[in-house]
């Protein structure tokens, strides 16, 4: 026992499954948290954002920062100042308790305190958008993991899947995007963030998933360049081993976690009326919670040893020398039911053929791209105004080529002063040409970037401040408001900051916006889905499907052709038309729009602007209609997202 590697070691392996503050009350999340950094393990943000207070350590020395940020198809509380606090970006994929609906939270769990880390509306359910809303392709999968990686240079970005058959393709194709780590999420589990029927009837045993990912990766060359974590009911060093020997280098903890902490199976947790205040958000059970650091402490630690006297017992002394080896295991031949008899475990067991043990095992971290030669250069050339907050303008000629342009810079100031950022208009950068993918990625307070030309997808992808002005050159002769000058997904998961581009969007604009301003001049199909907060004005035609899910927030747009009731899913809003006060604060967006763009068609409505505005529909939600109608208190102020002072001339 004394040759086996210490217990330090085997902790640094172990972390807490994605569990979400909202799924978990207050105290239990920040507990967790505080354990797993005391022993230099990692804790999981799960996909709800986390309080920023928790970034820094507390006055005793502690730190309740969790160091696994989850990254979710909902982008709950992901800004600029959450990606920088990770030593370890997560995107999900899929969990195991539910593979491929998405995070669900009952609204009876959405308090004020958790709407407002998610950027949403309280008592409202939050649902997390189907992955294919962010991720079509495991191209664009990898666009989001180069997003990452150039947002946080410093952080591993992990990808969680969920144990299915056919997972060892798509985590082949993981490897291949660039990912750091493969997770593989087993069907046990759910914290309350889950309908009781998807706990129960979905995914598979996380072993199943493991040893398929395992082979696929080893057979395609690709082991060496990943770690692999799996999770899903483990609980003992004896779990650990046989996790390891099936290919596992990092293992997650999530029930027995929280079972350290005090949880007593109530298995009440969806019903947000846990007995012991670990997974609710009443204040009432809340209080009930005597969980400690030192409980889960406790349990790790055990768990530790456990896996050391195991690998003594075998004659191992670390667990780097059986990763992989599923030579070690064999199926039990004295099992006593007799349906067993037929179980055949050798597709599990088979080990794929290598020439050496390090072709099954990780080898070497993947090469990091540090952006193309225009980030650098801009990220140079804003060094000294990001120390001192002097203002800068610099130009620069962009291609498609060019990915994440922004990103880096955005990350830089949110290390330094948080999702505040800078103060308005001290970085401006314009740049001329065809824009890559996540043009303004993760933009923030203080950073301008002015683009003359057109720009491919997911432009202002998680901005939370800033602005972003898109418009084509001067010299264009088409009609800008009929062309697509910005692709599909744009401020996706927003959280703050301006969009303004003259000229259409493509599919799938705003979806969960939860914070942004935004004007364009037509947009496609499924526009605003899932938004809860901000505003939005579309100066043209929308495609189908608009405002689906739309909890928050508010959309103007204008309906020249009386098509847009019939293409506006109103499932959870209503339509209304602009009203006075709201008509002087929809100008005030409309003229900022062609003050900045020169838009043509923005100059049309305020030449015009009493038939202009008899044209816009205002999209609200059904239960901010009903309040108006029965309250009769004031419409919702687009100035409380968007103030302007000065008038605007239109020329002729």
């Amino acid at each position: 026992l004394d040759e086996v590697e210490p217990a330090d070691q085997v902790l640094k392996r172990f972390s807490t499954s994605g569990m979400s503050l909202g799924a978990l009350s207050k105290k239990a999340h920040e507990t967790l948290a505080v354990a797993m950094n005391r022993l230099g393990a990692r804790s999981n943000s799960g996909e709800g954002g986390e309080d920023s207070r928790r970034f820094k350590r507390r006055p005793g020395g502690d730190l309740a920062n969790s160091r696994i940020k989850q990254v979710a198809s909902a982008r709950f509380g992901v800004t600029p100042a959450y990606l920088m606090s990770a030593d370890e970006l997560e995107i999900k994929i899929a969990q195991g308790s539910k593979p491929g609906e998405g995070g669900q939270l009952p609204g009876d769990k959405v308090t004020a305190e958790i709407a407002a880390i998610r950027h949403s509306v309280p008592g409202v359910t939050l649902i997390s958008p189907p992955p294919h809303h962010d991720i079509y392709s495991i191209e664009d999968l990898a666009q989001l993991i180069y997003d990452l990686k150039q947002v946080n240079p410093e952080a591993r970005i992990a990808v969680k899947l969920v144990s299915e058959a056919g997972i060892g393709t798509i985590a082949a194709g993981v490897a291949k995007a660039g990912a750091d780590l493969i997770h593989i999420s087993g069907h046990d589990g759910g914290t309350g963030a889950s309908p009781l029927g998807s706990i129960k009837n979905a995914g598979t045993p996380w072993e199943l998933g493991l040893a398929e990912t395992q082979q696929a990766l080893v057979m395609n060359n690709l082991r060496a360049r990943v770690r692999l974590r799996v999770d899903g009911g483990l609980k003992t060093g004896r779990d650990v081993m046989i996790a390891a020997m099936l290919g596992a280098d990092e293992f997650g903890f999530a029930t027995s976690a929280v079972v350290a902490l005090g949880c007593v199976m109530a298995r009440q947790c969806h019903l947000n009326t846990c007995p012991v205040g670990i997974a609710t958000q009443d204040p009432a059970l809340r209080r009930k919670f005597v969980g400690t650091p030192e409980q889960v402490m406790s349990f790790f630690q055990a768990l530790a040893e456990d896996v050391r006297q195991s690998l003594a017992r075998i004659g191992y002394r670390s667990l780097d020398e059986i990763v992989g080896r599923c030579d070690l295991l064999s199926q039990k031949s004295d099992l006593k039911l007799p349906r067993c008899s037929n179980i055949d475990l050798s597709s599990l067991l088979r080990r794929a053929e290598v020439r050496d043990l390090a072709a099954s095992q990780f080898a070497e971290p993947t090469s990091r791209d540090t952006g193309s030669s225009l980030s650098k250069a801009i990220e140079e050339a804003c060094s000294e105004s990001i120390l001192d907050g002097s203002t800068l303008a610099a130009s620069f000629e962009v291609r498609n080529t060019d990915r994440s342009i922004g990103a880096r810079v955005a990350g830089k100031i949110a290390r330094m002063y948080g999702d505040a950022g800078l103060a308005d208009g001290t970085i401006n950068l314009s740049f001329s040409g065809s824009a890559g993918q996540s043009f303004g990625a993760f933009n923030i307070s203080g950073l301008r970037l002015t683009l003359i030309g057109e720009a491919n997808d997911y432009v202002g992808k998680g901005m939370a401040g800033g602005e972003i002005i898109i418009r084509p050159p001067n010299e264009s002769y088409f009609d800008w408001s009929e062309n697509v000058i910005i692709g599909n997904t744009v401020m996706y998961g927003a959280t703050g900051g301006t969009l303004l581009a003259a000229g259409r969007a493509g599919e799938r604009f705003c979806v969960r916006n939860s914070g942004g301003v935004a004007v364009v001049e037509g947009v496609g199909d499924h526009g605003c889905e899932y938004m809860t907060a901000g505003v939005v004005v579309v100066l043209g035609e929308v495609g189908r499907n608009f405002a689906a899910g739309m909890t928050g927030g508010v959309a103007s747009v204008y309906d020249e052709r009386g098509e847009f009731q019939t293409r506006c899913n109103r499932e959870l809003v209503e339509l209304v038309r602009v009203a006075e006060p709201e008509s002087i604060t929809l100008r005030a967006l409309v003229e900022r729009h062609y003050e900045m763009t020169g838009s043509r068609r923005a100059g049309d409505f305020l030449s015009d602007w009493e038939r202009a505005r008899n044209l816009f529909w205002q999209v609200v939600t059904q239960a901010e209609a009903t309040r108006q109608r029965e309250a009769e208190l004031p419409q919702i102020r687009l100035a409380a997202a968007f103030e302007r002072s000065t008038p605007v001339v239109v020329a002729d």
